[in-house]
């Protein structure tokens, strides 16, 4: 038997790898406490996503609450299955900015505590499995807000002539930057993947994703720009626009091609702690701005917008990831989702959830 262990499993990248997986016929362990709930209320809670997680796939789908902080559970977990493990995705984690900054103990013991965890259970139980980490873009700090941008009408861009014209690269510095108390917690975890991979040579591999995206997202204010937004234009929510003119410009990729590239990285993996950046790239990317047009050309409704001067601490004005570190490790791996296409999907799968008139 070939067991998947999965973190964060009603998550939007947990839920869609525990869905992938489960329907390929492995036996899923997904852990997930509803901590979401706890960071951002009631409209944050996973709880219809792991229904639908154990409705749909039920011998093949198990799921755990158990918080990813509480060491001697997720040691019990990992000792239950042993070497039958032959995956670890581990995605679960306190994402947001404002929120790491009003309790960081929290934030870090689940983000760098629980991570550590999840590895050590690894290398007592099942040393030989491959272990994926969702980090984040926000590992870089605000360090992307040094390259030279320019202001275009509706966004910002980079200078056509500079390296990272076609999107960040994994070379840029991760040091003398704010990050903000998230984006830290966020690469403590980093560096522990990394290490466990080169030290140990395990087989992981850390993935710093920009906006991901997928119509089964719990999006809320504080986090999932592109859900959070289209949940707003379909429900008639205020929208508010947190600095830069609105001109900041984030790539979105669908959770369906983060699965793919897990699962392109799993099926043939790499020893040592590889790192690489994950997102829409030059594929898909957009501005507030555009993004906002587009959601309500999508809807069909006018959006009530306001504009607050203060953008969050550590915000990129701009960040575009280089996906060519990973297509030249697997050049078979594509993004296959544009924005539009998402923030369509988003529009058609949530009419009834978010209350939009038939």
């Amino acid at each position: 038997m070939s067991v998947v262990v999965i973190t964060g499993s009603a998550g939007l990248i947990g839920s869609e790898a525990a869905a992938f997986y489960a329907g390929l016929g492995y036996k899923v362990i997904g852990i997930d406490n509803n901590m979401r709930q706890v960071f951002f209320g009631d409209e944050g809670s996973t709880l219809w996503n792991r229904n639908r997680l154990e409705q749909t796939y039920q011998q093949k789908y198990e799921h755990q609450h158990v918080d990813i902080r509480d060491k001697d559970s997720i040691n019990r977990i990992f000792a239950k299955y042993g070497t039958d493990i032959s995956l670890i995705i581990h995605t679960a984690a306190q994402p947001s900015h404002d929120w790491a900054a009003r309790d960081p103990i929290t934030d870090f013991g689940v983000n760098a505590n629980g991570t550590l965890n999840m590895l050590e259970a690894m290398r007592h139980h099942c040393p030989e499995a491959v272990f994926l980490f969702t980090s984040t873009n926000k590992v870089y700090g605000d360090s992307p807000n040094r390259l030279p941008l320019i202001e275009l009408e509706t966004r910002w861009e980079i200078a056509p002539d500079h390296a990272y014209s076609d999107g960040i690269r994994e070379d840029l510095s991760v040091d003398q930057n704010m990050h903000s108390l998230f984006g830290a917690s966020k690469l403590a975890a980093d560096i522990l993947v990394q290490e466990y991979g080169r030290y140990f040579n395990f087989k992981t591999a850390v993935f710093r994703g920009g906006v991901l995206s997928g119509a089964r997202q719990s999006g809320v204010q504080l986090h999932g720009f592109i859900n959070y937004l289209m949940k707003c234009a379909m429900s008639r929510t205020p929208y508010t626009i947190f600095g830069y003119k609105g001109k900041q410009v984030r790539d979105v990729i669908h959770s369906n091609d983060v699965i793919a590239a897990f699962h392109t990285f799993y099926q043939q993996p790499r020893a040592g702690g590889e790192v690489y950046n994950l997102g829409g790239g030059r594929t898909s990317n957009i501005s507030m701005l555009e993004a906002i047009r587009l959601a309500e050309e999508i809807t069909g409704e006018k959006m009530n917008v306001t504009y607050s001067e203060q953008h969050r601490a550590g915000d990129h004005i701009w960040y575009v990831s280089s996906l060519e570190r990973f297509i030249s490790h697997y050049p078979q791996w594509s993004v296959r989702y544009d924005v539009k296409k998402i923030m369509e999907e988003i529009y058609a799968e949530n009419k009834a959830r978010w209350g939009v008139p038939q």
